[in-house]
């Protein structure tokens, strides 16, 4: 798909989906509870869809009304129905780790299972986590570091005793996020250690608050250690999910690249979602930004300058960062996601690659990267390697320069199938 350059400065509104983030969890919350969940504004998406998928095929009743985006979910208390099912997630992270985590409260034998690529992405230190608490799951595939166990596993469940577990915090934040949602249904209280550095913060303070919005409350020392006693979730008539922040930074961005205004509507700085916090990195570039209750604006600046940047907790807009710093009139540095690296592609990697296809100058670091400004970049052809952030990043740079085609566009359907549509809506 070829992007055309927009010459006129943006005067645009947009609206984006709800958040995969919230979604998810919502859906596995739901699950737990012990009746009847409307999920409001939910994401309709491939990741979405196989964790829906996945619930279903293990006996619950989840029904999915996408033209309303509404999915309603009807949850057993914390029990799975299914006494062995085989479930197949594709390439959703998400899933992965939180239905390995969900499973070992069943009562039975279960394969989890997705895409090449998810078979190269580690859930090795959640499974020695879970393993601590007495779960019982086997990866099915020769390693040599119990870190580096990837799907397909099999989980040979007859409840979760809990206890005393330990979870290193620098892979994914979603172990900890997984370990937490399951742990109120564990047969004994559990607690919980994070041994590391922990990643994406603000991922986990959105996990503990949707959990205290279905009635479980988590005790805490910071994010050093949390405890869960032996409780239960409560079912909701209708749970409202936030619009995407990862989603919505691309259109926070558009104007940082060529100017103007674009306000992304149905979306308050308010939200629970941590990526809300690339408006103080462009903000920190030169753009101003408008704030109100339902919506928020972002103009751009004639006068764009690079920023010097830590993004482990926001790392889903580091792409987003990378597509707009060449046209800044200083250099830019990203640091601090070297874990993104064992995302859906190795994303610091790949932008590197990407830019250098472009002609833009780009320092390739353990923990990130330095991208210098570019004057004028070169016509190319953007690989995406199936990773939809890196097709809606790209797609950005296409809005200014010429001649920017992105490769597999279809990708984005793993988080935002609508987006080049949305994008277009920009004119």
């Amino acid at each position: 798909m070829q992007i055309t350059p927009i010459r006129h400065p943006l005067r645009a509104a947009v609206r984006v989906p709800g958040s995969k983030s919230l979604t998810n969890r919502a859906l596995l919350i739901a699950s737990l509870a012990n009746g009847t969940t409307r999920l409001v504004n939910a994401l309709f998406s491939d990741d979405s869809r196989y964790f829906a998928k996945a619930l279903q095929t293990l006996g619950f009743d989840v029904r999915l009304d996408e033209a309303n985006h509404e999915m309603t979910v009807i949850g057993l208390g914390g029990k799975i129905p299914a006494k062995k099912a085989e479930l197949f997630i594709g390439n959703a992270g998400t899933a992965a780790r939180f239905l390995s985590a969900f499973l070992t409260l069943g009562n039975g034998e279960y394969i989890l299972d997705g895409e090449p690529r998810m078979r190269e992405r580690p859930i090795g230190d959640l499974v020695d986590s879970l393993t601590q608490l007495g779960a019982k799951i086997k990866p099915l595939a020769i390693s040599d570091q119990p870190s580096s166990i990837c799907p397909p596993v099999r989980i040979l469940a007859s409840g979760l005793p809990g206890g005393k577990t330990k979870i290193a915090g620098n892979v994914s934040s979603q172990f900890l996020s997984a370990l937490l949602m399951i742990a109120p249904y564990a047969k004994s209280p559990v607690e919980i250690e994070v041994i590391t550095e922990l990643n994406s913060k603000p991922y986990v303070d959105m996990t503990i608050a949707i959990m205290q919005d279905f009635g479980v409350k988590i005790e805490r020392q910071g994010y050093a250690r949390f405890i869960t006693q032996p409780s239960h979730f409560f079912p909701l008539s209708s749970y409202s999910i936030e619009s995407d922040a990862s989603a919505a930074s691309y259109f926070f961005a558009a104007p940082a690249i060529c100017n103007g205004t674009v306000r992304v509507e149905n979306i308050s700085r308010k939200s629970r979602q941590g990526d809300m916090g690339f408006l103080d990195v462009l903000r920190q570039m030169g753009c101003s930004i408008k704030e109100v209750n339902n919506f928020i604006e972002v103009t751009g600046t004639n006068s764009l300058h690079g920023v010097d940047v830590d993004m482990r907790d926001i790392s889903d807009t580091a792409q987003t960062l990378a597509a707009i710093a060449p046209f800044a009139s200083s250099p830019t540095r990203i640091r601090g996601i070297a874990f993104i690296r064992a995302k859906e592609t190795d994303r610091v990697h790949a932008v590197c690659t990407e830019l250098l296809r472009l002609g833009v100058r780009v320092e390739e670091h353990e923990d990130g990267l330095t991208i210098y400004p570019c004057g004028e970049t070169r016509p190319a052809t953007i690989q995406t390697y199936n990773d939809h952030r890196m097709a809606m990043a790209f797609s950005l740079i296409g809005l200014r320069a010429e001649g920017i085609t992105i490769e597999n566009p279809s990708c984005v359907s793993k988080t935002f199938p609508a987006f080049f549509e949305v994008l277009e809506t920009l004119r």
